[in-house]
């Protein structure tokens, strides 16, 4: 499990990363000319967080995976984390509208990838919390 927490760590500072490139792939200069300035910074500022607190995540994955495994408190942040992870899968299907990737490969491809990896870390914070650890 120790293996899974380091992978899901290092996934997780990578999806942190790939942010730094989310105003220019989606275009955000053009989509937001319209906007008001304070939903214009509020976007950029909440993409900011939500990267931060997802490398935070992986430093703590890659950084604690013993503690995470064989402590109380451990198996209590990884069910929240676990329960996080789950939501945001919900949200990959009842948030975001299908037209986005249905009949188009490319996004279609990025939808399944995406899904496939809020499944992994569900499954990687879920197993720390109800898999039984040696010295808790």
């Amino acid at each position: 499990m120790e293996f899974n927490l380091q992978l899901a760590g290092s996934l997780l500072i990578f999806l942190s990363l790939l942010h730094i490139v989310f105003p220019r792939y989606f275009k955000w200069d053009k989509e937001f000319a319209q906007v008001s300035l304070i939903n214009r910074q509020m976007m950029y500022i909440h993409a900011f967080f939500i990267s931060l607190m997802v490398l935070l995540m992986g430093i703590l994955c890659l950084t604690s995976a013993t503690e995470l495994i064989n402590t109380r408190l451990g198996s209590t942040i990884s069910l929240g984390l676990g329960v996080f992870w789950l939501i945001r899968l919900l949200f990959q299907f009842f948030g975001y509208s299908a037209r986005h990737w249905k009949g188009r490969p490319k996004e279609t491809f990025i939808h399944v990838l995406f899904s496939l990896l809020w499944v992994y870390l569900c499954f990687v914070f879920f197993s720390v919390y109800f898999l039984p650890a040696r010295h808790r």
